[in-house]
């Protein structure tokens, strides 16, 4: 199973993006047959196959083994991997792109996008892929928000300065610095 499968087709985002066959999944994150599924999610095992079918003509599960249950074959199937992307390609850009202004939010979802394809390219089969991963919170007050994102933009000047030679193996960094959004009360949603 891999860690994370990217999807950039649309047929398997359709074959996902179906409540119940989103539960399926869930199941097999451990191997198991449609009938243990069925059992747990209180289905048919026909409906459950049928899902399953699906999601494996998509790619997102497959058939690890199978055995013979009083003389009929069954299948044992398990999820594609943990998680999965969903590559902003499958709807494509709408508008033209942002401007390349380093401050604006359009530019930091720009980012992210290159970054999260460039991450499910990686040969995941490597004996290693050496990378770091930091998340944190700082406050700032407003009268030093552009004090604190130039002292930002200077460490990081001095990094891609002291390192950015020709030689050895290529890293890219993508920083992403925003504001952190107040948590919604509960029983609020998005779409009221």
């Amino acid at each position: 199973m891999r860690d994370v499968l990217y999807l950039e087709e649309i047929e398997q985002a359709e074959a996902l993006l179906k409540p119940q066959r989103v539960e399926v999944l869930r199941q097999l994150a451990e191997p198991r047959t449609c009938s243990e599924v069925a059992e747990r999610l209180g289905q048919t095992p026909q409906r459950v196959y049928y899902h399953v079918k699906r999601l494996v003509e998509a790619g997102l599960v497959d058939l690890v083994s199978e055995r013979k249950v009083r003389g009929i074959t069954e299948g044992i199937y398990q999820a594609g991997a943990r998680s999965y992307w969903l590559s902003p390609r499958l709807v494509g850009r709408i508008g033209l792109r942002r401007a390349r202004d380093e401050l604006s939010l359009g530019y930091l979802l720009d980012l992210m996008e290159e970054v999260q394809a460039d991450v499910a390219a990686l040969d995941r089969s490597a004996p290693e892929l050496p990378s770091i991963g930091m998340s944190g919170e700082i406050h700032v007050r407003p009268e030093q928000r552009q004090a604190f994102l130039n002292d930002l933009q200077n460490v990081l000047q001095d990094l891609f300065t002291r390192y950015g030679g020709a030689e050895g193996d290529a890293f890219k960094l993508a920083i992403a610095c925003y504001p952190k959004a107040e948590p919604q009360p509960e029983g609020e949603r998005d779409d009221d």
